[in-house]
């Protein structure tokens, strides 16, 4: 009979300990910044959704790629890439740049089309679940923000993880602000006008460089636009479990995730990426979001990411910065204006977000 007692007593100690450890790491309550939001606009349905949407499950509906496996990774980012390259519509010249990260050398290119303006330029940060991605696997993004604005686009291709880094991702993306503040398409020249911008693991990234260029560098951007952010490294948006059956992008890569307790899910989350999940660098939602500059947010009503997106608008406009957040309805998925030439809904959302760049690069 003791050494049940005795068991049980170890049980409630271990478990008193993971949930006080979960309380710390979880951050402060997000829930006061929970909105509904009217539809901004609602996908008809069509054959082409339903074509896009049996495209995405062949894409991402696969086996996850375990960790250790690097071949795995090469291969998911050489898919990436692939569906990039296939994008022969595509209009652009693609000039390489080489930055110096604490003498390393990080690539990236720019998008130009005809009529750019060197001086007019946005720093676009790719996602990809801080794994795969690059500036080739973007080029509809880059291209089509290019098109809109005649900016210099310039796309960094930051380091991934695994084999990298949480914080090199971050550390990666300050020294590709600072760069793109200094230098264009042309060679060194200071930016007269500056957007940043990215979706999903890039959204974050965007986010996070707008709240940490206030004081760390030279200026703060004029704009910021975010495609489904993911903002909260602690996973309290409640979409991430209520949309999880509608978002067939990102339900292959958190579906088991979300089923482990926080309190296990919490720490784990620490010790694989070396950083507190509610640290501001790596959740923008957690930081200080006043003087902010004016931020376009959109997000698909039915993914997971949804509440993310919500909440930072929110929480935003509380600090007394200028927010917008756009909810898309109608069973769009993660990042669909990337898709513009598969679904007309993409290319609305990429005209408002010209609409919004133009009135404040050429402000």
């Amino acid at each position: 009979m003791s050494y049940l007692l005795a068991l049980l007593v170890l049980i409630l100690v271990l478990f008193t300990y993971l949930y006080l450890r979960s309380r710390k790491l979880a951050g402060a309550d997000l829930s006061e910044f929970d909105r509904e939001v009217a539809p901004f606009a609602v996908a008809k349905p069509s054959k082409a959704l339903d074509d896009l949407n049996q495209y995405i499950r062949e894409m991402f509906g696969g086996p996850g790629v375990s960790a250790t496996a690097r071949s795995g990774w090469e291969a998911k980012r050489e898919r990436f890439d692939t569906a990039g390259l296939a994008r022969t519509d595509l209009k652009a010249e693609y000039r390489p740049a080489e930055i110096d990260v604490d003498g390393n050398t990080m690539t990236g290119s720019w998008t130009l089309v005809e009529g750019y303006d060197p001086d007019k330029r946005i720093l676009y940060m790719h996602g990809g679940a801080f794994t795969v991605g690059s500036d080739i696997s973007h080029r509809p993004l880059s291209v089509a923000l290019a098109k809109r604005t005649k900016a210099a686009v310039f796309v960094p291709n930051y380091r991934l993880m695994p084999e990298n880094s949480r914080r090199d991702t971050i550390t990666d993306s300050r020294v590709a602000y600072d760069w793109v503040l200094e230098n264009g398409p042309d060679g060194p020249a200071k930016a007269k006008s500056l957007a940043l911008g990215g979706d999903s693991a890039g959204g974050n990234l965007a986010l996070m460089l707008s709240n940490w260029s206030r004081e760390n560098a030279a200026r703060k951007p004029d704009a910021v636009i975010a495609f489904s952010p993911g903002v909260d490294g602690t996973l309290s948006s409640p979409s991430l479990k209520s949309n999880l059956e509608t978002d067939l992008m990102l339900k292959p890569l958190l579906g088991k995730l979300m089923k482990i307790p926080r309190i296990i899910l919490l720490p784990a989350m620490k010790r694989h990426s070396g950083m507190n999940p509610a640290d501001p660098d790596q959740s923008p939602i957690f930081d200080d979001l006043s003087n902010l500059p004016p931020t376009l947010i959109l997000a698909a009503q039915e993914e997971v990411l949804y509440d993310d997106g919500a909440r930072y608008t929110a929480k935003m406009e509380a600090a007394g910065s200028s927010a917008t957040f756009q909810n898309w309805a109608g069973g769009l998925p993660h990042v669909w204006p990337i898709f513009d030439d598969k679904i007309p809904e993409a290319n609305q959302a990429l005209d408002g977000v010209g609409d919004f760049l133009n009135a404040h690069l050429n402000g």
